[in-house]
């Protein structure tokens, strides 16, 4: 049911006690009217019946039917009578007046009687007549009116009344009284509302002030300040103080508008400071992470060189601690470039269908020995599925996992098992070690930058926290599923998704790593294209004890006079970063250009900005990033030779 609005419940609430008045004393009125008019009818009724029996007696004594027919024929000029009757003792009607047809009529008795006929709507009223006694002087003389002491009845007289006229008058009366009860009703709505428009006009002026307050409009105080103040408006001290709350909330939001520009303004300028501090620290950072990479680039071509050498064994230890400092470098930066690459977006994910048991025996074959250095079991139960993945990206990320597993093991062993899920639309690949378990507030924080449970002295052996992170960003780059379950002091489970897919007839090959197979490129001419000293120095050395013919250049001018003096390149390698205003994918270009061919060619750089990476990326150019191992070197040389099928040579 809906509810009524204030308006109407004020009408109501005036309404209804008028309503109830009006109509409890209509009725009431009514009732008393109609009982009076009943009771007036009944006693002139009984009168006329009394006074036609008095006039018939002398008729009904002396049967003179003349007189007795002038009787009742005089009683019809009465109100209301429609029939008359005179009947004598026997009950034989002597004289009658009026219309009769169909009415009934009471039996002969000695009583007053009367009966109602309700189909004619009649009231008939019987009347006996008896002898008037009349005492003479003589009291010994015995009246002849009377019989064993009773009246001699003489007859009975019976008539017949209507009542339309008493039903007319109570109609009459009762539409007066509607009428003067819905006069009431009328006048009581017109006062309702006249009384209600001086409460609810204010209430409704209230509302909408109180609204234009909600929407920040607050010039509905001026407006109620303008009002000249009404007397006896029950409802101004509340719009007066609805005014100065307006007026006060309209002055608070301009304070605190003003507040919250100068607010606005001075965090506007902390993020303009902010922003050029951040640049500068990406500046510095880059600068620095350029400048640091050069040297251990440099480093560790010298200390491969170094390896290559022969030497006593305190000689060897020491070269194999350099060796593992200037790896624990390497690695480092390895993980912060690959963490920035994942942030700029800049892999390029090769989805392809392959069987899953390949990848997983590769695994096993490359952590294997680092098992078995620790004394832990490492145990792989491959499936006979094919997933749909792109290897490189998921063999690392495997790797990481198991990596970390065995690192952070000291007894037990690792396990890798994959299981197919029950919709047989994915496979469950899952990591098990029997460490000692992540603690469920800290299960979470493993998967940041840096971050080390058990590792608070920062030792290089356990890593530099960036394993985990690079595994869930790569994961999620996938858009393969990631779940740790962890309990202290039992171990750890990784389970990681991957998309099951229909196993293909022909093999495919999955190119996990760079073949190790030895290739003889002895002879083979490289053009090493390198501005710092130092640098050029170590990388020269290296390729030269692997066999290769190198000639070395500062920038394009001294490549192009190599070229013109009879020198033809099988293969170039160039730093980004060269005196003058070109770089290194420029230089390889117009190199090229003057070859009339295009060379095999590899690109070097310090600098890890994702545009330098998405740039190489489009002129089809491997990135290699300084500090390069020279294994990862050695095996880019020999697929870029072996794809091209070259073999350079030195011309003098």
């Amino acid at each position: 049911m809906r509810r009524l609005d204030i308006r109407s419940r004020m009408l109501l609430a005036a309404l209804l006690p008028v309503a109830m008045v009006s109509v409890l004393l209509a009725v009431v009125f009514l009732l008393a009217r109609f009982d009076d008019m009943q009771e007036s009818y009944q006693q002139r009724t009984r009168s006329v019946a009394r006074q036609l029996a008095l006039a018939s007696e002398y008729g009904l004594f002396s049967a003179n039917q003349t007189q007795l027919q002038t009787v009742v024929r005089g009683a019809l000029r009465e109100p209301d009578v429609r029939w008359v009757a005179v009947l004598d003792g026997r009950g034989q009607i002597l004289a009658s007046a009026g219309d009769d047809a169909g009415a009934p009529t009471l039996a002969y008795g000695a009583q007053e009687a009367q009966a109602f006929d309700v189909q004619r709507h009649l009231d008939i009223l019987v009347q006996p007549v008896f002898p008037t006694g009349i005492e003479l002087d003589d009291l010994y003389e015995e009246s002849t009116s009377r019989a064993g002491g009773l009246p001699v009845q003489l007859g009975q007289v019976v008539v017949k009344f209507s009542r339309q006229a008493v039903d007319a008058r109570k109609q009459s009366m009762l539409l007066l009284g509607g009428l003067i009860s819905l006069m009431g009703l009328i006048f009581g709505v017109m006062l309702a509302a006249g009384l209600s428009r001086g409460v609810i006009r204010p209430i409704l002026r209230v509302t909408q002030m109180i609204a234009r307050i909600g929407r920040g409009d607050f010039s509905a105080a001026v407006e109620v300040r303008a009002e000249a103040p009404k007397r006896g408006d029950p409802l101004h001290d509340l719009q007066q103080n609805l005014r100065r709350m307006a007026e006060r909330l309209g002055h608070a939001r301009e304070e605190l508008e003003q507040q919250v520009a100068l607010a606005t303004q001075a965090l506007r300028e902390k993020k303009e400071e902010a922003e050029l501090a951040t640049q500068a620290k990406s500046r510095f950072l880059a600068a620095a992470s350029h400048d640091l990479r050069q040297p251990i680039h440099a480093l560790g071509m010298f200390v491969a060189r170094l390896a290559q050498l022969s030497h006593d064994a305190p000689t060897r230890h020491l070269i194999g601690n350099l060796e593992a400092s200037v790896r624990a470098l390497q690695n480092l930066l390895d993980g912060l470039l690959d963490i920035s690459r994942l942030e700029a977006q800049a892999i390029q994910i090769k989805l392809q269908k392959f069987p899953l048991r390949e990848l997983l025996e590769r695994l096993e074959q490359d952590l294997a020995p680092t098992a078995l250095d620790k004394g832990l079991r490492l145990r792989i139960r491959p499936c006979p599925v094919w997933v749909q993945s792109d290897p490189v990206l998921l063999y690392r990320i495997l790797l990481n996992l198991v990596g970390n597993a065995l690192r952070y093991t000291e007894k037990g062993g690792v396990v890798v098992a994959c299981r197919r899920t029950s919709a047989a639309t994915q496979v469950s690949i899952e990591v098990w070690d029997s460490g000692l378990g992540i603690a469920p507030e800290h299960q979470e924080s493993v998967f940041k930058e840096f971050f080390q449970v058990s590792n608070p002295a920062r030792q290089r052996g356990q890593g530099m926290g960036l394993g985990l992170n690079i595994v869930q960003r790569s994961c999620q780059l996938l858009g393969h599923p990631l779940q740790l379950s962890s309990r202290l002091g039992v171990g750890t489970r990784m389970r990681l998704m991957v998309p099951v897919v229909v196993a293909q007839t022909d093999q495919v090959e999955v190119a996990l790593a760079e073949s190790t197979e030895s290739q003889d490129w002895h002879g083979c001419a490289v053009l090493v294209i390198e501005d710092d000293e130092l640098v050029c120095q170590a990388l020269v050395g290296l390729l030269q004890s692997w066999g290769l013919e190198v000639a070395q250049a500062r920038g394009l001018n001294d490549a192009q006079n190599l070229i013109q003096t009879g020198f033809v390149p099988g293969l170039i390698i160039s730093d980004y970063r060269l005196d003058g205003a070109t770089h290194g994918m420029d230089v390889i270009a117009q190199l090229r250009q003057q070859l009339a061919h295009p060379v095999p060619a590899c690109l070097i750089s310090a600098d890890t900005d994702p545009a330098l990476i998405r740039a190489a990326q489009a002129a089809q150019l491997t990135l290699l990033h300084k500090p390069v191992r020279p294994a990862k070197l050695r095996s880019l040389l020999r697929r870029l030779l072996i794809a091209q099928g070259v073999r350079g040579e030195a011309r003098s």
